[in-house]
């Protein structure tokens, strides 16, 4: 049984916005470094290689896309609700999951936000910030990756496999 706002399962939508974010998100964690370059040469007042801005753009770019599909997803979210924990779950663990998605929102929306505010306005300490993140949300996402796989295989729970079928699509 759902309650208002707690459906069964989630949308197409949401599963699409969730993999493309993350897509984007190991895409940002691989070839993160590429924008030091240009940043170092903006911040010293310097011309960066053409390659250098290259790879800088690129890096902003995805960062912004993460930004604007987070923001849809989140609206979507807001608009449809999420399902509700797998009530075999205990209180703990659902505090927990309530806290690494808190957690898993606040650097898909901080990491851009910090490397935009570094990016464009060269701040300097928000880059910092930014850059120190990065170790942490690798933490975050490996722990929610593997929580996941945790729920499938060995509790045996439908939490994978929602967020790969939409809603009323699930075999019996």
């Amino acid at each position: 049984m759902t309650v208002a706002n707690e459906p069964a399962g989630y949308t197409a939508t949401q599963i699409l916005l969730h993999w493309v974010i993350a897509a984007l998100i190991v895409l940002q964690l691989i070839l993160g470094e590429d924008i030091k370059p240009a940043y170092r040469a903006f911040s010293r007042g310097t011309e960066p290689a053409a390659g250098d801005i290259f790879n800088a753009n690129i890096h902003v770019y995805v960062g912004l896309a993460v930004l604007v599909l987070a923001i849809w997803r989140f609206a979507v979210r807001l608009m449809v609700g999420v399902p509700a924990a797998p009530s075999e779950e205990s209180a703990f663990l659902k505090r927990i999951a309530a806290a690494a998605h808190f957690l898993l929102y606040l650097f898909i929306f901080g990491m851009p936000i910090t490397g935009a505010l570094a990016w464009y306005f060269n701040i300097r300490a928000v880059g910092e910030i930014h850059e120190l993140a990065k170790p942490v949300i690798i933490i975050v996402v490996g722990l929610h990756a593997a929580a996941a796989l945790w729920q499938h295989f060995f509790v045996k729970s439908d939490v994978l496999v929602r967020m790969l079928r939409p809603a009323g699509r699930r075999a019996p």
